[in-house]
């Protein structure tokens, strides 16, 4: 298995995305990994690491999601690898649930978004967003 971590989705991601045909609520699990010195894309001169430069973005987020009528869930710092082989760890683990495919969309293209995914970008060297169908277990 080939791992990719990317910043921003191709177009055809985009449109296999949207374009599933399935639809309602989600879970997306968010694998991240960190640039060691932020990098903005306006050069703007920086002190922060890429992990700070995130969590700029993780403050002003959950506010993005709520308005779509998403849920943050569990977020947390990567300590170890159980099972499987990848050359190099994630940083951290994030969990969101949203309602729908157009409520994601909805809060992706958003003024309010588009402002701290500044952040976002100058901090993440990359990460995996993998989509999961909400269901209970047992």
């Amino acid at each position: 298995m080939q791992v990719v971590n990317q910043t921003i989705p191709s177009q055809e991601q985009m449109n296999e995305f949207f374009g599933s045909g399935e639809d309602g609520p989600f879970v997306m699990v968010n694998l991240l990994k960190f640039k060691t010195k932020a990098e903005y894309a306006d050069n703007r001169e920086t002190d922060l690491s890429g992990a700070e430069a995130y969590a700029i973005y993780g403050a002003a987020v959950g506010k993005c999601i709520a308005d779509v009528g998403g849920t943050p869930g569990f977020a947390g710092q990567v300590t170890g690898l159980l099972l499987g082989e990848v050359e190099e760890n994630w940083d951290m683990v994030a969990l969101v649930e949203y309602p729908s495919l157009e409520a994601f969309r909805t809060m992706m293209t958003s003024p309010e978004y588009q402002k701290i995914a500044v952040h976002r970008s100058a901090g993440l060297a990359g990460q995996l967003n993998i989509k999961t169908k909400t269901r209970a277990l047992g």
